[in-house]
């Protein structure tokens, strides 16, 4: 996230002592995204949603799904990373949880970073 040191804010990963490196083949995606796949990377890479690496140990396989007015979203495949990852017992808290909290308030805010828009939402 832009203004956030990289010593705070890059997500690390924890993995299992045995896990290793995975490298999987690219799916194969119907031609005519091909286009719309480059825009969309473009755009991530502009927003600091993802940054371009070199080299990389681990290879994971992009996926691309259609979504309303012609538009993309492009997905990765971490099934795989799964397995290697140890698993936080204290996850993030489903989304019934986090709604019963906020219901009653007199406002409440929601974010999306990505597309810059913010919908705040008073009673």
């Amino acid at each position: 996230m832009k203004g956030i040191t990289r010593e705070l804010g890059e997500m690390r990963i924890p993995l299992r002592v045995y896990a290793k490196p995975i490298r999987q083949r690219p799916y194969r995606f119907d031609p005519r995204y091909i286009e719309k796949v480059g825009v969309e990377i473009v755009k991530m890479i502009e927003v600091g949603r993802i940054e371009p690496v070199e080299e990389s140990e681990w290879i994971i396989p992009m996926v691309v799904q259609d979504k309303k007015k012609g538009e993309i979203r492009i997905c990765v495949d971490l099934i795989k990373l799964k397995y290697a990852c140890i698993i936080d017992p204290f996850s993030t808290p489903f989304t019934e949880n986090v709604l019963d909290n906020v219901g009653g308030q007199k406002a409440y805010s929601f974010t999306d970073r990505f597309s810059r828009v913010s919908l705040d939402k008073d009673s």
